[in-house]
């Protein structure tokens, strides 16, 4: 057990060695901070910190840095969330709130969050568990290529351009348009593809091969539309903060390339749609994470499915803020796909 006034002293630690990256000493503490007290004091409630195996010295005589322990009862005890300031809020609004489909806000979420927080930025795609078809357009762009847009309830829109054998004459797009909406409208995701398949021997033989076509794009978009994936950017911030990862850039930036690992941690933290929690070094080791912090929270998508988005970076990181600014973007986010 350690005193109040050294859980101060390691919040004091842990600010100063983010801002610095420099060990932080008692000198430096009592200089900095109005502790009221002398710097063997200091000293004596940083032993206790050490003791606790909060605090460690990276080189003999040099002052204290954080371990993933001290962060994480920062974290957990000591950090406060620092609002955002009005600027940021209304960057928020602005940026987030000229986008046009699901896409385009949560690519542009992506943007803003690593913007805001100097980290890798991550979102989630929501489940399309419970999605349904609302409405599939069929665009001829040429003789031979049409594109296919497939929009569901949730504001997801995909589209593809395919090429066809034969020639695309508008009034066989039309009637394949109108059978294919008239059967699949509405329909959950999950049961579009055995409707979809049994379309093209429902039509005139000379619309057919073109309904072939089509139907095979349908079915792989509805299977694009219910992966889970995530949205990145910002990994080049990493480079800027290098000097934080002892084992080099490579394992990290291997790390965050799969998708299915990021997916699977960010599945372990527990999170909704109003908290912020943060997996902190050690606790991500399985994942070949060990050096990084996650920080994630949960947004609400239109049909009230919670996913995730964070930001990822070394455990030098300005938790307060990034914490802030997560769970500021996710309840906009929550907010606009709400009213989608």
């Amino acid at each position: 057990m350690v005193s109040e006034r050294s859980l101060e002293v390691l919040k004091a630690i842990v600010r100063d060695y983010v801002a610095s990256r420099e060990p932080v000493g008692s000198k430096t503490i009592v200089e900095r901070h109005a502790f009221g007290v002398s710097a063997a004091t200091i000293r004596n409630d940083m032993a206790q910190l050490e003791d606790e195996q909060l605090i460690i010295a990276p080189h003999t005589s040099s002052g204290r840095v954080p371990t993933d322990k001290g962060y994480r009862v920062f974290v957990d005890h000591l950090a406060a969330a620092r609002p955002l300031s009005g600027a940021q809020r209304q960057a928020i609004e602005t940026f987030l709130g000229a986008s046009n489909d699901l896409d385009d806000v949560l690519t542009r979420t992506v943007r803003l969050l690593s913007q805001l927080t100097n980290q890798v930025a991550l979102v989630q795609y929501p489940t399309m568990g419970h999605a349904r078809v609302q409405h599939v357009e069929l665009v001829r762009l040429a003789d031979t290529r049409l594109m296919v847009v497939l929009i569901t309830d949730t504001a997801r829109v995909e589209q593809r351009v395919i090429e066809t054998d034969v020639a695309v004459d508008e009034s066989a797009l039309s009637e394949l348009r109108a059978v294919v909406n008239g059967a699949t409208v509405g329909l959950p995701l999950q049961d579009a593809p055995t409707t979809l398949r049994s379309l093209p021997g429902q039509l005139r033989p000379e619309v057919q091969a073109l309904a072939g076509v089509v139907v095979a794009s349908l079915v792989e978009q509805v299977a694009a539309n219910r992966q889970d994936r995530l949205l990145m950017a910002g990994a080049a911030n990493l480079a800027k903060s290098e000097q934080d990862f002892s084992g080099g850039l490579f394992p990290v930036l291997e790390a965050i390339e799969e998708q299915v690992t990021l997916l699977r941690l960010f599945g372990e933290m527990q999170v909704d749609d109003i908290a912020v929690a943060a997996s902190i070094g050690v606790e991500n080791a399985e994942y070949g994470l060990d050096a990084t912090s996650i920080v994630a929270g949960g947004y609400l998508a239109a049909r009230g499915e919670i996913a995730r988005l964070g930001v990822l970076g070394p455990t030098r990181m300005d938790y307060g803020t990034n914490m802030a600014a997560v769970r500021a973007v996710a309840r906009y986010l929550s907010r606009l796909l709400g009213e989608a």
